[in-house]
């Protein structure tokens, strides 16, 4: 016995022919690897240490591994000083030719059992606790952990796009969760939702991702086409409620009861008057359809000089009532006997035609009121005979009686024309 074997093979002490072969050194290799199976295969196979290192793969087994050395003696062999990690089938790049040997080969485990993928050796420090699988290469690169690729996000079930393509990771990948989150915007948003989800949870319906203010929803396809003032007004202001649940109406005392000027005596439809270009601009009211038409001075005036109240009823359509009357009452209110709209003072009474007494002579050059006196009631039969007007300037004291047109005729007072 040349000496005691290495520990492994003492059960082999006493059985030389497991190692050796009479007379036959060159068997003695064959013997060591059917024994050590795994080594044969890396040979044949030309994979691992022993299937790529030239001297391992071509010398026999005993230049490296020589026993009968004692029980505790070193066969390996292995300089780990001078080890080169690239005939493995692991090669260490970058970041991994700085991690000492205990790093990834730990304690009786072989080093050809030592696992070779990122996940076996880093699942206890993996930030993602296995969510995103363990093909941790997709993704990370061994010059720096931190360092990843760029993720391709247009694979998965989510692109990302707009506003979304500057957004950090964990903003939405919170906890490290990557694996089943909702890909709605109001699973992100819904703290952010300013309708406090009245508008319900279709976001895309109005907002895009490029810019979430700027709106793209059509009204135009709902029963309610947004024209005018009405393109202008912010969604709340007639959206006050549910969005799917409070169906709004489309009349516009629905929206503008309230605003109402006229306090809903004029009706409901109130575009028979208004229109939505603006509230007071085009009014588009039939005045002749009513039971004073507009004619004349009339037609410019605004509404609200003769309607002084704003609801429009009951307005009053003598001519006193809006204008101030010049004669005080004397001839009564009856003012379009002699005035027109065309202009106050183009007035038409004919005298003749609409009296029994004609104006002639003198009369015609008198004004009014120096026979109508009276305000209140106005006194307009008044007596025709000349005395009743003229008794006060009778220079004959009444001596002649009261028929003055026996004498007197109108074209002057001095005309005298004695008649029987």
């Amino acid at each position: 016995m040349p000496g005691p074997l290495v520990g492994k093979h003492a059960k082999y002490e006493t059985e030389c022919g497991k190692c050796h072969e009479a007379f036959t050194r060159r068997a003695q290799t064959g013997l060591c690897l059917d024994c050590h199976k795994d080594i044969a295969t890396d040979r044949r196979e030309h994979v691992r240490l022993h299937g790529r290192e030239q001297g391992a793969l071509s010398q026999d087994c005993r230049q490296c591994h020589t026993d009968h050395k004692g029980r505790e003696t070193d066969i390996v062999q292995l300089d780990k000083e001078t080890f080169n990690h690239d005939f493995t089938n692991y090669r260490l790049v970058d970041a991994h030719r700085n991690v000492s040997c205990a790093g990834c080969h730990v304690a009786k485990v072989k080093f050809r059992d030592t696992p070779s993928t990122c996940f076996e050796c880093h699942k206890a420090i993996d930030p993602h606790h296995g969510r995103l699988g363990e093909r941790c290469e997709s993704c990370h690169v061994v010059t720096k952990w931190r360092d990843t690729k760029t993720f391709d996000h247009a694979k998965t079930r989510f692109p990302l796009v707009g506003a979304h393509k500057s957004v950090a990771c964990t903003t939405c990948h919170s906890g490290q969760q990557y694996k089943d989150l909702p890909t709605s915007c109001v699973s992100c948003h819904r703290l952010q939702d300013v309708h406090a989800g009245r508008f319900g949870e279709k976001c895309e319906t109005c907002h895009d991702q490029d810019k979430w203010k700027t709106t793209h929803f059509n009204h135009d396809k709902t029963r309610f086409p947004l024209r005018n003032a009405h393109a202008k007004v912010k969604c709340e202001s007639c959206h006050t409620g549910d969005l799917y649940h409070d169906k709004l109406a489309t009349s516009c005392v629905s929206c503008h009861r309230k605003q109402d000027p006229h306090q809903g005596k004029l009706g409901e439809r109130c575009e028979k008057c208004h229109n939505d270009t603006g509230w007071r601009k085009n009014l588009a009211f039939d005045h002749e359809l009513t039971r004073f038409p507009l004619i004349g001075l009339h037609k410019p005036v605004p509404c609200e000089e003769c309607h002084r109240s704003p609801t429009y009823k009951n307005t009053p359509t003598a001519c006193e009532s809006c204008h101030k009357d010049y004669h005080q009452g004397r001839l009564g209110t009856r003012c379009a006997s002699c005035h027109n709209p065309n202009g106050w003072s183009l007035w038409r009474f004919d005298h003749a035609q609409q009296t029994r007494f004609p104006l002639i002579g003198q009369h015609q050059k008198i004004t009014c009121e120096s026979c109508h006196r009276a305000k209140s009631p106005p006194d307009l039969k008044l007596p025709m005979d000349c005395y009743s007007c003229h008794r006060g300037s009778d220079v004959h004291n009444g001596t002649f009686g009261q028929s003055c047109e026996r004498c007197h005729v109108a074209t002057g007072w001095r005309n005298v024309q004695i008649r029987n």
